[in-house]
């Protein structure tokens, strides 16, 4: 499956417009979705949300990056807090003929400035990291299992056509981005529901890795993969313990997997000097100088903490970390702590852009994302809600997305 330059998208937000979805690119060719369209009842979004990003102003480097996370903003899109300019990207997004959604997982390569919240997205690539029917649910810890993994959920999961994990039925076939935690276990960043035929798909860490029977573990269930396809290997490196791959191919009882490919997934670099920012969930933790995110090594020893106190660090705690690789390991400059296990933390969602396909408060859109700005609480800036219309420019923020609706907190009028 090839990538496609970025243009013109589809206007449908929903997943849940594609239930039974197996696969393939957004919809219209590139990225699609929040990336590609302002919502706009009458016409297309040309891509320039005025803001100036990548105009040469922002000191944003010459130099690729890579940033690997979920998307939590459009305009163009925003990762990791991090807004990237898409008016030149080449994207390929598969298991989402929709497009790129808030909450998808996403590999951004592309320029970015020095504190890591602008830059110039060239390439940016997602696909779903988990599918299959739902075997456990256990609502009250925000958990449920497919296909032998433990599918964890916190504040910032998005949830594309339901409430909430506890209107989610047992059984049900469900897509899932996430962020991979500990082996086993991955971290909901996006849910969505599916038809039960749709071809399963598995993220996780590679165990009990066996090259002459050609099987391997990821969490409870066994990955036949003599007849895969491997894709996706940094530097022509085998398969080994403890990589982590994205599988799909064939369930097949009991608690087996038959495999048409293997990808590396979101392969990071490993060339030093090279910058990258990336969240996920600390494993190994011994010390702030030494941990594991994404399973890959972090010294954060000399980083910038904020989001919480750096007392907080540990396993299992979601952060969002960015520096320069040296040695094998990424020398963090910033870390910021995004959600720590039995205390919570800030989810965050923004949009910026003009209003569209207004109906009233409640109901409208920016950037073909959902909105409902009626709340009794939401702030208004620059203006009030009577402001609101057709092809006004701007700023929402909220923190939470539930049926696909993004809950506006505030709304600043540009």
């Amino acid at each position: 499956m090839g990538p496609a330059a970025l243009g013109a998208a589809g206007t449908g937000p929903a997943a849940a417009a594609n239930p039974g979805d197996a696969g393939g690119t957004a919809a219209g060719n590139g990225l699609g979705g929040i990336a590609a369209d302002d919502g706009s009842a009458t016409t297309a979004s040309s891509g320039d949300d005025g803001s100036g990003v990548g105009s040469g102003g922002t000191g944003v480097s010459t130099a690729d990056a890579t940033g690997v996370g979920a998307v939590d903003g459009a305009g163009s899109i925003i990762v990791n807090g991090l807004r990237y300019d898409t008016r030149t990207a080449v994207g390929q997004v598969e298991d989402a003929p929709a497009g790129l959604q808030l909450g998808m997982s996403v590999k951004v390569i592309g320029p970015v400035n020095a504190d890591y919240t602008q830059g110039i997205a060239r390439r940016v690539e997602s696909a779903a990291d988990i599918r299959g029917p739902v075997t456990s649910l256990e609502p009250a810890q925000g958990r449920f299992v497919i296909l032998g993994t433990t599918v964890t959920t916190d504040e910032a999961t998005v949830w594309a056509d339901a409430a909430g994990l506890a209107a989610i039925p047992a059984g049900r076939t469900l897509q899932v981005w996430g962020l991979p935690a500990a082996p086993g276990v991955l971290r909901a960043t996006r849910v969505e529901q599916r038809d039960p035929s749709a071809a399963a798909i598995l993220t996780g860490t590679v165990q009990n890795l066996d090259t002459i029977r050609r099987s391997f573990s990821l969490g409870g269930l066994v990955v036949d993969y003599g007849a895969a396809v491997l894709s996706g290997s940094p530097d022509g490196r085998p398969l080994a313990n403890g990589t982590l791959v994205r599988v799909r191919g064939t369930a097949a009882a009991p608690g087996g997997l038959v495999a048409t490919l293997v990808q590396w997934w979101y392969p990071l670099p490993t060339a030093d000097g090279v910058q990258a920012q990336f969240s996920g969930i600390v494993t190994d933790f011994a010390s702030p100088g030494s941990l594991r995110v994404l399973g890959f090594p972090v010294d954060a020893s000399a980083a910038q903490v904020n989001g919480g106190p750096p007392g907080a660090l540990g396993n299992g705690v979601k952060v969002e970390v960015g520096g320069v690789l040296a040695g094998g390991v990424l020398r963090a400059t910033k870390l910021k702590i995004r959600h720590v296990p039995g205390t919570g933390g800030p989810a965050s969602f923004d949009l910026i852009g003009a209003v569209g396909a207004f109906r009233s408060p409640a109901d409208f859109r920016v950037k073909g994302q959902p909105v409902d700005a009626s709340g009794a609480d939401v702030q208004f800036v620059n203006g009030t809600a009577a402001k609101l219309g057709n092809g006004v420019r701007v700023s929402i923020h909220g923190t939470r997305v539930l049926n696909g609706v993004l809950m506006a907190a505030s709304v600043r009028f540009e």
